[in-house]
């Protein structure tokens, strides 16, 4: 097994256990994320987002929360993954099973660089919103304003002591 792909074995072992901080040690300090919910730059921001996600799922949610992942692949640069989650979304106490397939870059001291998580949006938010996601999923309103909340959330999480 090359060590990156290591890296992703120790990452995601880590998210199954909600230990966000494990998660960010596998992270660059210049790490960049993207999926169709947040777009972060650095350490801070990314390693932040998944302490936020996993506190939430912890407090409100940990009796549904399933974590499966296949497919790890990695090599000296890039890395590729197949994640699945099962939770119940905090904001509307919907349960979601969220397919994701993700594909990373990895920097020269075997830290993931770059990661970017591909679901299908509309998908979600039918699970996550029910009826409003069901009727506007697909709109880059509903994007734009889950968007815009998520990002809110995270720098209020982000703000506190």
């Amino acid at each position: 097994m090359h060590p990156n792909q290591a890296t992703l074995e120790r990452f995601y072992t880590a998210f199954a256990r909600l230990d966000a901080d494990t998660m960010a040690a596998c992270y660059a300090s210049d790490v960049q994320f993207a999926d169709p919910v947040f777009t972060l730059s650095g350490q801070q921001q990314v390693g932040g987002m998944w302490r936020m996600l996993c506190t939430a799922t912890q407090a409100k949610g940990r009796d549904a929360w399933k974590l499966e992942f296949s497919g790890l692949q990695a090599d000296a640069n890039t890395g590729q993954a197949h994640w699945e989650a099962h939770y119940r979304f905090s904001a509307t106490g919907r349960q979601v099973h969220n397919r994701i397939d993700a594909r990373f870059r990895f920097n020269t001291a075997g830290l993931i660089a770059e990661h970017r998580d591909a679901f299908d949006f509309w998908a979600w938010s039918r699970q996550a919103l029910g009826t409003p996601g069901l009727l506007l999923g697909w709109t880059p309103l509903l994007r734009a304003k889950v968007r815009k909340q998520a990002a809110a959330n995270l720098q209020k999480f982000l703000a506190k002591p």
